[in-house]
Formats: structure tokens, sequence, C-alpha cells
């Protein structure tokens, strides 16, 4: 049994992490921003903790006693052309889904290192890997979760702790259903975003986000990178096949 330690599970995948890990018979420390949220979750522990509060994060992680695992979830998105998107909003996305991952690893990793053992799993996107019209901003702040998970895969390697980043693909947990978008007047760039939708039978839910997380947390050893579901398998092996001198996008 490992002690885990989950941000942003109020709802959504975190939240089904949350259950799965459980019902699997791990020690949960469930956690968000209102912890009210996180009530009827039949889990060890349900904390207080904004990835964007330095003091929220401390006072979580000391409450939460030794974690073997950070699953690192909490996040947020809107769409809108680079053009039309708050330079505040851009910010507020760094803030949680960037910066917020890293201010709680660097909380449990003196903790890990002591013990020499320890696994960190970001809940990065198959949208850390590519990019398409409309979502620069949450796109940016995951490739740069990317850069930050793999600079620390090499950081800790003599350490014994693990990194991995999940990268799904669109997940039917009805955050793209309600996405606050920004547009410009009379926008020129709403012929890139007419008609394109995700078709329900691509998405993946957030119960089986979930379990591909339960194993990762499970597996003895993890590669670095690992896309879950069908479009992020498909799109990434795209990416990867795609000449680097020439932008992935369709003519």
């Amino acid at each position: 049994m490992s002690s885990i330690l989950i941000t942003g599970a109020s709802k959504g995948v975190g939240r089904a992490t949350a259950v799965e890990l459980a019902k699997r018979g791990h020690r949960v420390v469930a956690t968000a921003r209102d912890p009210r949220a996180l009530d009827g979750l039949d889990v060890a522990e349900r904390l207080r903790l904004d990835v964007t509060d330095q003091a929220s994060v401390d006072a979580a992680v000391a409450q939460a006693g030794e974690i073997d695992t950070l699953v690192s979830n909490a996040g947020v998105i809107f769409s809108g052309a680079v053009e039309a998107s708050p330079t505040a909003e851009i910010e507020r996305l760094y803030a949680q889904n960037t910066v917020g991952a890293i201010r709680v690893t660097q909380a449990v990793l003196p903790h890990m290192r002591r013990r020499g053992k320890g696994r960190l799993l970001y809940v990065s996107s198959a949208s850390g890997r590519v990019v398409q019209p409309g979502t620069a901003a949450y796109t940016a702040s995951k490739w740069a979760l990317e850069a930050f998970g793999e600079t620390l895969a090499i950081e800790l390697a003599g350490f014994g702790i693990d990194v991995t980043l999940a990268e799904p693909g669109p997940i039917s947990s009805g955050a793209l259903d309600d996405m606050t978008a920004y547009t410009l007047p009379d926008d020129p760039y709403a012929a890139l975003f007419a008609g394109r939708s995700i078709p329900a039978d691509l998405m993946s839910s957030p119960e089986e986000v979930a379990a591909a997380l339960a194993d990762l947390v499970e597996l003895p050893v993890v590669p670095l990178r690992v896309p879950i579901g069908p479009v992020a398998e498909q799109v990434i092996a795209a990416r990867n096949s795609a000449p680097y001198d020439k932008p992935f996008i369709r003519a």
C-alpha cells in the first residue's frame, strides 16, 4: 500500500483517481481548494490545498504525513486565439498548471529525498506535445510542465525518485463543454474554430484515465511519458513522425 497525495481531487479525473486508488487499497490524501468539495470521498484524508498559495501547500503537505507518490492533477483551461487571450488569464493558467505543480513538488521532494524513494506523477496532456489553434495558453502551460518534468527526471535519477508525465487526450469530464472562451469583436479567427468538436466516442472517461493513472502509481518502473487514450496515442505518434523543420499543421 502506498501513500498518495492528489491535487485537484474535487471533480473529474482527480476525484475518479482518488476513488480508484482508494479502491485498490492505497492510503489516499485527496486535496482541493475547497475541502467541502471532497465530501463523500472515502479516502484517508481530505485536505485544503490551493496550488497557487504557498502557505496552503505547506500546511497540507505537513498534515498529509509521509507521501510515496504525488499525483499532480490540479489545472484549468480556456480557449482563445493568442491575440484574444487576456494576459492576466494566461498568467493564471501558468500559476496553476505549471508553477502550482512545481510548488507542490518542491514541498514533497525533501521528504522523498531523505527516504531515497518516491514518485512524481504529473497529469499533463496530449496538448503538452502538440498545438492547435485556440489553446495556446493551455498548451504552453503544459509544454512548460513537460520541460520541468523531464528536467526533474534527470536531476532526481540518483535519489530513487521516479518522474512520469501522463498525457491524456480529450476527456469527457465536462471541462471541454463549459470552457471559458475569449474572442475579438468581429472575430477574425472564427473560421479556425467553426464546427470543431470532438466525437464522444474518441473521448476517454475520467474513470478510464483514473485507471491508467492508478496503474502508473503501481508500476515498479515507469516511463517518462505515457499517452493515455486513442486520440493522445495517435496525435503524439503523428507528431513524433513529423519533420522537425515544418509546423505540425494541416495545409
